[in-house]
């Protein structure tokens, strides 16, 4: 397929059938945001810097920030710099070597703080985004956490799965920056009203009222803070994994589907196939996958460094705990948010 250029890649992603196991009833569906040009936050990035130069917020040849420690950073490189827009990224030290070359080749300004502050390396980064802003006061900040442009980046999306699937009966998604998951369940609410929403967060993430544990080892998931782009209102499920098992399920995404994905997309597969397990069989389940594994290379798939933090052996046990959602979990764990996360706002 012929395409003008680079940016116009980004979306169409594909959709496929997971093999899952004997014990699977439901159908699961996984649809590979990995395979944009540098993952599922091309569509972010795409969506909020074409609607701001549209809008004039954006000048010809103004600089764009960001805070961001993964395929965000990523995808806003890929589309600023195309379109002639100075990139400054401001990360901290848990940035991975690949994605560091990836900004660093792309042209990017990339600024690492050296401590966390008061709201772990989040909040640190904020505070050195804002310090960065002063000195260019011309600047477009994206904001990520709270831009509109980051859920209505997903309403394609969803209307991919759509046109392919004809209905969505299951969505799980893992829940960060909160765009991904409200903006694809907003849309697809409007085809299936009963939609199930299922969010996938990593114990010790503030996001569904856990207390925060800024050493949690997971990327791509989870917050110190939350971010005004997370709709609790249409969350139905939340699951919380730790590291352990976040890699474990990771691991066995590229064992057994050959997928070969971060950790975000591990757990979000670890939850679906316990879900297809307990529906009925004409059940749509359809599981999103955000981003590749080249990232996790020297930490998920080296066995050296999973013994170094205590990951010794890479078991996951398919039996999750059903908690009230205010209860402190430390393993993988599920709360209903039927009645809605009251406090979120």
């Amino acid at each position: 397929m012929m395409y003008q250029n680079i940016i116009d890649t980004i979306g169409n992603t594909p959709l496929v059938k997971l093999q899952l196991d004997k014990y699977s009833i439901g159908e699961v569906y996984a649809k590979l945001e990995l395979q944009n040009p540098f993952g599922m936050k091309d569509r972010v990035a795409k969506n909020a810097i074409l609607t701001a130069k549209e809008s004039g917020e954006l000048k010809e040849g103004s600089a764009i920030f960001e805070s961001s420690s993964g395929t965000m950073a990523c995808g806003i490189a890929l589309v600023g710099t195309s379109l002639g827009h100075p990139v400054h990224i401001v990360t901290d030290p848990r940035v991975d070597t690949v994605t560091m070359a990836k900004l660093q080749s792309l042209g990017c300004n990339v600024h690492v703080v050296d401590k966390m502050g008061v709201q772990g390396w989040q909040g640190a980064r904020l505070d050195l985004l804002h310090s960065l802003l002063e000195q260019h006061p011309k600047g477009y900040w994206l904001r990520q956490y709270e831009n509109p442009s980051n859920p209505q980046a997903y309403t394609e999306l969803a209307r991919e799965l759509v046109k392919d699937l004809g209905q969505v009966d299951i969505l799980i998604a893992a829940v960060g920056s909160g765009g991904s998951i409200s903006g694809t369940a907003r849309e697809l609410k409007k085809y299936n009203p009963n939609c199930k929403i299922i969010g996938v967060d990593a114990t010790g993430s503030v996001i569904f009222g856990q207390p925060d544990r800024p050493g949690r080892l997971q990327g791509g998931i989870g917050n110190s803070l939350i971010a005004k782009n997370v709709d609790h209102f249409l969350i139905d499920e939340v699951h919380w994994l730790n590291d352990h098992e976040a890699f474990a399920a990771t691991i066995e995404l590229a064992r057994n589907e050959k997928i070969f994905a971060g950790n975000s997309s591990g757990s979000v597969y670890a939850v679906a196939r316990w879900m297809s397990r307990n529906v009925a069989s004409n059940t749509k389940i359809v599981a999103i996958f955000p981003d590749r594994g080249d990232r996790y290379a020297d930490t998920i798939y080296s066995n050296d460094y999973r013994q170094s933090k205590g990951i010794n052996h890479l078991e996951l046990c398919y039996n999750p705990k059903e908690v009230p959602k205010n209860a402190v979990v430390h393993s993988w764990s599920y709360a209903s948010f039927l009645e809605r996360f009251t406090n979120a706002k």
